[in-house]
């Protein structure tokens, strides 16, 4: 597997239709960021809402991720989940880009919750870039909203996807899924969060 990412966009109209197509100029760039490694990760087993904290391996991915962030354009607001992984992740990226506002979001019902957390953000930050740090199971549901009608394979860890979300949030665009050229020199798992009980 090739640290590449993947150049297809989506759109929803809000009604969980997919269109393709490019979006409107007046949107919020939102950069969602898989937690770095963690020994239960490179296990093969799911963590749920137990606070694990990065392994060696997680470490040198936020570092590479939050180096990569910090050279694509100005980042506005950084979001992260409460759970030390997607914590320390977010902290490296917030330390990287000169230190930002931070917010903290646990997850309970798992599509509505994130997916009215993204539309949220997005209408704070119209016209801006926020990154948001969290969780395989989250991503794969922010992937379902954007696109209900692909499939989607594993949720690598630091992996960047990005989402342009307009007209109040009910538009979105996922302008690009499992990027992880950033890993290149720190390595990745090639497993990752693939939705099923041994997932990672």
């Amino acid at each position: 597997m090739s640290a590449s990412d993947h150049r297809e966009t989506c759109r929803s109209d809000g009604n969980g239709n997919a269109e393709i197509g490019s979006v409107e100029a007046d949107y919020a760039e939102i950069v969602v960021v898989r937690h770095g490694e963690t020994e239960w990760n490179s296990d093969s087993r799911i963590q749920g809402h137990l606070d694990v904290e990065l392994n060696q391996a997680g470490k040198q991915q936020a570092a590479a991720v939050a180096d990569r962030l910090s050279r694509e354009g100005k980042i506005n607001s950084v979001y992260s989940s409460d759970l030390k992984r997607a914590f320390e992740t977010a902290q490296a990226i917030v330390t990287a880009c000169g230190g930002l506002e931070g917010g903290g979001e646990s997850i309970d019902q798992l599509y509505q919750r994130c997916t009215s957390s993204l539309q949220n953000i997005a209408r704070k930050h119209k016209g801006e870039r926020v990154v948001v740090v969290t969780h395989g199971g989250v991503i794969r549901s922010l992937y379902q909203r954007a696109c209900p009608s692909r499939r989607f394979g594993k949720v690598l860890n630091t992996s960047v996807n990005i989402f342009h979300l307009s007209d109040g949030g009910n538009k979105w665009v996922l302008r690009s899924s499992g990027d992880v050229s950033h890993l290149d020199r720190a390595g990745f798992l090639e497993t990752g969060f693939g939705g099923d009980i041994k997932s990672g």
